[in-house]
């Protein structure tokens, strides 16, 4: 099982979503909460901090986890890990993503999500 984490970073009541250009065809095109893999040795919330640095060039601090599901893909099995992550600074530039959006959480599933995505944004939905 692999173990990647995602970030809910919101602004103005929105959360942001990226179009994945990169990487894994299961998830290639698909809308996603921004993240990545967790590296041997480091903890979830210093992953999603390098992550969004590395994807966006963004400086964000984690905050606390939300939820998580398991989702089975063809080739492997993800452990996606929602944190609450607060901006801090930095101006977007995309390295592993088409485009971004800052969506209205009861929008969000109107998104072509990326499948171990969906579970996630139905609970940030029902948030609030």
């Amino acid at each position: 099982m692999i173990t990647v984490v995602a970030a809910l970073i919101e602004k103005d009541n929105k959360v942001l979503i990226a179009k994945r250009s990169t990487g894994d065809p299961n998830v290639f095109g698909k809308w996603e909460f921004p993240g990545g893999k967790v590296e041997q040795d480091e903890n979830e919330l210093d992953a999603i901090e390098r992550e969004i640095k590395e994807e966006f060039e963004l400086v964000i601090k984690a905050q606390h986890f939300i939820v998580n599901n398991v989702c089975e893909y063809p080739a492997k099995t993800v452990d996606l890990r929602l944190y609450s992550c607060n901006y801090v600074s930095g101006d977007f530039k995309l390295h592993d993503h088409s485009e971004y959006k800052w969506v209205d959480r009861n929008e969000i599933l109107e998104y072509d999500l990326a499948p171990a995505d969906i579970p996630l944004a139905k609970y940030i939905k029902e948030m609030n």
